[in-house]
């Protein structure tokens, strides 16, 4: 992701305009035009790691977060429950580099592609005492009414 031209595509955008689109300019154009309103401010970001295509956890954006995000090449939340802006790894180290961003067909929700710098970005340890690589790190086994750990992320 190119920052620069990241940044210069954000001030030609129309994210800024209380405006009511139009089906065919979402789910057909080419502009971005991110729903922050539609959902109270924020959009839900899927975090993909993009060598495997694993979930690594999901988290809220809002515009701040969303901007930020394209400036600085890492990936920024909104904490909803500190109320805060929130980059990945400020305070362990795990942060998370921007290499793709996903927007889906009604623009209000978004798939952060990354590559992971670090151990993982669940605030949880796995049995090797280290933060877990996912958050996502249970399985639902419906036959047995009950979870259990995905291989390797005990």
């Amino acid at each position: 992701m190119v920052h620069t031209d990241m940044i210069l595509f954000l001030k030609k955008q129309k994210m800024n305009k209380p405006f009511k689109y139009s089906t065919e300019e979402l789910e057909e154009g080419l502009d971005l035009l991110l729903q922050f309103e539609k959902r109270g401010g924020l959009l839900p970001v899927a975090v993909q790691e993009t060598a495997t295509g694993q979930i690594l956890m999901l988290a809220s954006v809002n515009k701040e977060a969303f901007e930020k995000t394209i400036k600085t090449g890492l990936a920024t939340f909104w904490s909803t429950s500190r109320n805060t802006l929130w980059t990945k790894g400020e305070t362990s180290g795990d942060t998370l580099k921007m290499d793709n961003i996903l927007v889906d067909c009604d623009q209000d929700a978004l798939v952060y592609q990354v590559t992971l710098l670090g151990d993982g970005v669940c605030h949880t340890y796995g049995s090797n005492e280290r933060h877990r690589k996912a958050c996502f790190y249970r399985e639902l086994k419906v036959e047995k009414e009950g979870l259990q750990f995905v291989e390797g992320m005990q």
